[in-house]
């Protein structure tokens, strides 16, 4: 591993204290439209997949200099500005999605539910407003365990939001966080994610799924390493209509920030070194193969087209 145990586990501490243009290559011409059905509800269409992207509204972090750690906090402020975004603050988006095939409608991530800041827990209403009811999702698939994927699987009275739907999670995520001895080593702010991650699961842990990255999770549905942002992070794809669609959950964060500059470390990912090599091994993936790309923490409708633009790259989300 790249970095310190140190720095590895207070870098998760962290979390829990909260264009297409002219020398663009790689982005398809035409393809998919997007629908806006409803604020905060876009739809889109591929192939035989419907897929349905719901905000869950966004959180604002503390943003200093150590917000990207691997650059002056000139440069990061300059990134902003020259994609016409305040310097001073940040307003990071969240945003859940639904992917219906065949007799399968599979939630991916769930957002913060009940236990967020005012600005988020937006998913189940929007979920509402798209027709979708919660009790139809067949299955939730999670990429990683920080509380914004995980924390609306349950509500404060300790019910389950998706009660028919069977819960896939990936086995090296479940494996590090439920680790007794790594959570009683665990800095003491780091140790209220660890908790977390068993109020969400622990009542029901038996019934979990616990996958290998890199299998199939269901007909259609591949799992995709994606390690360091966590341990066990992991991206999804599924194939509709001639065309693949990757969901890569927490590969990057900001765009205008680790899009075009992916060598940059925010603050949120475990390893460094390993999301660094993520993001650039995902993103190279999506734009040769010409992908559909969603992602948790991308912009506008957080589902679009990604380019080559330089040394890093551009995101064009669709729009309605």
């Amino acid at each position: 591993m790249s970095c310190s145990r140190r720095r590895f586990l207070a870098a998760g501490a962290s979390i829990t204290t909260l264009l297409a243009g002219a020398g663009l290559a790689g982005c398809a011409a035409t393809g998919p439209s997007a629908s806006a059905l409803a604020p905060g509800v876009t739809r889109v269409r591929l192939g035989d997949l419907t897929i349905t992207m719901l905000s869950d509204g966004f959180f604002s972090p503390r943003f200093d200099e150590n917000f990207v750690r691997n650059a002056p906090f000139a440069a990061v402020q300059a990134a902003l500005r020259d994609a016409g975004l305040p310097t001073d603050r940040l307003e990071i988006p969240l945003s859940p999605l639904v992917v219906e095939t065949g007799s399968q409608r599979i939630l991916f991530d769930t957002g913060m539910g009940e236990f967020g800041p005012p600005t988020t827990g937006r998913a189940l209403g929007n979920l509402t407003r798209a027709g979708i009811d919660p009790s139809s999702i067949t299955a939730v698939a999670i990429t990683h365990f920080h509380g914004d994927h995980i924390n609306g699987l349950r509500n404060k009275a300790g019910a389950l939001v998706f009660p028919n739907a069977k819960l896939y999670v990936p086995a090296p995520e479940w494996d590090w966080w439920m680790d007794d001895g790594r959570m009683a080593a665990a800095p003491d702010a780091m140790k209220g994610q660890f908790a977390n991650v068993r109020r969400v699961f622990g009542p029901i842990a038996a019934s979990v799924v616990r996958f290998r990255p890199g299998d199939t999770v269901l007909p259609g549905l591949q799992s995709v390493p994606a390690f360091g942002h966590t341990p066990g992070h992991t991206a999804f794809t599924m194939k509709g209509g001639g065309r693949t669609f990757m969901y890569w959950g927490d590969t990057t964060n900001v765009p205008a920030l680790f899009v075009r500059n992916p060598d940059w470390a925010v603050m949120f990912d475990m390893d460094a070194e390993a999301a660094r090599q993520t993001r650039r091994r995902l993103a190279d993936l999506v734009v040769r193969e010409n992908m559909l790309l969603a992602g948790f923490h991308l912009d506008g409708s957080a589902i679009g087209h990604l380019s080559t633009r330089g040394n890093g790259y551009a995101f064009t989300a669709l729009r309605g």
